[in-house]
């Protein structure tokens, strides 16, 4: 199992220090909520590779619905080439909440499934060189090799994570095209596993990762462990440690952050 943190919040110089201090830390990766408006998550990306060697980086999560999906191709490639390698897309339909403003985007569940899995299948063209796509919502040409040529990644596959929720085929099928799945709607270990064995049987790689997130302290490691264990035990390959309640960006926020980031990853006893 690896471990990473979600960076709740803050300036874009606080969290580049908190990364920074992940990396340090013995954190195996760090990942920034991608919000409406606010701090840019892939500038913020861009600014931590530079600053890090090793961490991989990526979103938890992007809304790709509502991101062009080109420019969230050329984001993330961007941030694969000055990490050498270390990108990681997190995404998923986007959530409907009061945290959206009214900019007229889609909202409907099945519009949003649609336009997602036809923006997958562009990210992946454009990564691989591609210069033309055409799918039942886009529709991309360029004319200019040279643009598709610079833009590779590093990475002959960039890792993409996406969002799952048992046992719902439509979105679990949705995982077999991707690299990784993160569970939605709270699920627990058992229905994880369940989860698992749904992908295994139908072709799913055995290194496709699983993730679960939660909080565990940082100055007892015993508790630590015992919360992770059961997501160990299921499959899991990666704990995100989240620090979520509002307000994000508080001195104490800030603060509780720092601490946890500081005192290193939970680590299954010798």
């Amino acid at each position: 199992m690896r471990y990473g943190v979600i960076l709740p919040g803050g300036t874009a110089p606080q969290q580049l220090d908190q990364a920074i201090l992940a990396e340090q830390a013995g954190w195996d990766g760090v990942f920034v909520w991608e919000a409406a408006s606010g701090v840019d998550a892939w500038s913020l990306l861009a600014a931590i590779a530079t600053a890090t060697t090793r961490i991989r980086l990526g979103t938890m999560l992007t809304p790709l619905p509502w991101r062009r999906p080109w420019k969230v191709a050329s984001q993330v490639a961007t941030v694969d080439q000055l990490s050498n390698g270390r990108a990681v897309l997190g995404i998923g339909l986007g959530a409907i909440t009061t945290d959206l403003p009214l900019t007229g985007e889609v909202t409907d569940l099945r519009g949003r499934a649609a336009m997602m899995d036809d923006g997958i299948d562009l990210i992946r063209t454009l990564w691989a060189g591609g210069t033309s796509y055409r799918g039942p919502h886009y529709t991309y040409e360029v004319e200019r090799r040279d643009l598709a040529e610079v833009g590779r990644p590093v990475q002959e596959r960039i890792p993409i994570w996406v969002v799952a929720v048992w046992p719902r085929p439509k979105s679990l099928r949705r995982v077999l095209r991707c690299d990784g799945v993160i569970p939605g709607h709270q699920s627990g270990p058992d229905e994880l596993r369940q989860m698992r064995a749904w992908l295994t049987e139908r072709g799913a790689p055995a290194e496709l990762d699983i993730l679960a997130e939660g909080e565990t302290p940082g100055d007892d490691p015993a508790a630590a462990w015992a919360t992770i264990a059961p997501w160990a035990d299921a499959g899991c390959t990666w704990w995100m440690e989240t620090r979520w309640e509002m307000p994000h960006h508080s001195a104490e926020r800030m603060r509780q952050i720092r601490e946890r980031i500081a005192a290193g990853p939970p680590r299954r006893p010798a």
